[in-house]
């Protein structure tokens, strides 16, 4: 049964951006998926935020970064995704990255079908070479891949297929595959993947034996949709959680550690100042019909930068320096309030008290 499990986590991975999906666009598109040079997905510093429930209400003051969705096989732009454009949000607190993607979609969910539920990845470069076309690019054919013969074309994605999984509930990394030193999600197909081309594509622990470790899956995440009235408590009894075909719009959050344990570069490490490469993609069954591996629609048919921001050290100084003035000042109302309500207590209390006689001292 395991061996089932871990075969089927793998085989949900392969479905993962097929060969095509990255390759050649030829020239008949009549358009271009590739997104404006301007555009960047920033990761402010922003401590204590974010808690990944799929809800985003938290993020209602981040900055995001809106970008159209076009077939990655055939960017036209006639072809777009219906419902519009898909919103990247990042920030980070120090020690992980989080990520809020929200797009508007009629609700689809059908329980245990994944290519009848919308899904999403990021693909992010981990080696220096690693192209977004042909995941990687390294040149080499099916069974001929080794860490060795492809260095440098590592790519890391995290694919999120959720026919499994119950909105607001956690996916991703959990102790059993951990343990078991893989990449895969066996409740809710949140998968942690690496690959050198769409022929080469494993889950982090497997694949050929020059590049074997004992892997995890780092990723964690939650989706939502907003047609969903009942915000908490909902169990599998409650598939489909809500209507199909209701308007609405899907949110899919995610949280990972910056750096990570891995040594065979199948996890992307993130440095804070520094820039990282990303890609974004959606599957959605149109018109009820579930997708392919290849159909899907691309936020940017090239590498889109990802900043996370370094905090800056003048302003950290200041919130302390306010932190620090907020604390005097109040501490020195409470000392005078009490000073002032202590003085009216001595008052009211000496002339409340008897007079002392007199005794002259030559009586004594």
């Amino acid at each position: 049964m395991l061996r089932f499990l871990l075969l089927s986590a793998l085989l949900l991975s392969a479905a993962i951006f097929q060969a095509e999906s990255h390759g050649d666009h030829g020239d008949g598109g009549g358009g271009s998926c590739e997104a404006d040079p301007n555009v960047r997905v920033t990761a402010e510093f922003r401590p204590g935020l974010v808690s990944v429930d799929g809800h985003p209400d938290e993020w209602a003051e981040v900055e995001g970064s809106e970008l159209p969705l076009l077939p990655a096989l055939d960017p036209d732009t006639d072809k777009a995704y219906p419902s519009g454009k898909i919103t990247v949000k990042a920030l980070h607190d120090g020690n992980s990255v989080f990520f809020l993607m929200q797009v508007d979609g009629k609700y689809a969910y059908s329980k245990g079908e994944n290519t009848k539920c919308p899904s999403v990845a990021l693909m992010f470069q981990v080696g220096e070479n690693a192209s977004y076309h042909n995941m990687g690019g390294c040149p080499d054919m099916p069974g001929k891949c080794t860490s060795k013969s492809c260095y440098g074309h590592e790519v890391d994605i995290m694919h999120f297929s959720i026919g499994s999984a119950i909105p607001g509930r956690l996916y991703g990394g959990n102790p059993i595959d951990n343990r078991d030193g893989i990449g895969g999600d066996r409740f809710g197909h949140l998968v942690d993947v690496y690959a050198w081309n769409p022929h080469c594509r494993f889950l982090d622990g497997k694949g050929p034996s020059a590049n074997t470790s004992n892997a995890q899956n780092d990723w964690q995440g939650a989706w939502w949709h907003s047609s969903i009235t009942f915000h908490s408590g909902l169990i599998e009894e409650d598939s489909p959680y809500s209507t199909n075909g209701q308007k609405g719009t899907y949110y899919f959050e995610f949280s990972r550690p910056l750096r990570t344990m891995d040594r065979f570069q199948q996890d992307v490490q993130f440095v804070i100042g520094q820039p990282s490469k990303v890609a974004i993609a959606l599957w959605y069954p149109t018109g009820g019909k579930p997708w392919s591996g290849s159909q899907h629609y691309s936020a940017s048919c090239q590498w889109l930068p990802l900043d996370i921001m370094s905090t800056s050290i003048g302003s950290l100084s200041g919130v302390q320096s306010k932190n620090s003035w907020d604390a005097a000042t109040a501490f020195s109302l409470l000392l005078s309030v009490v000073s002032f309500c202590l003085s009216i207590f001595i008052g009211y209390w000496v002339s409340r008290s008897k007079a002392i006689p007199f005794t002259p001292i030559d009586r004594m």
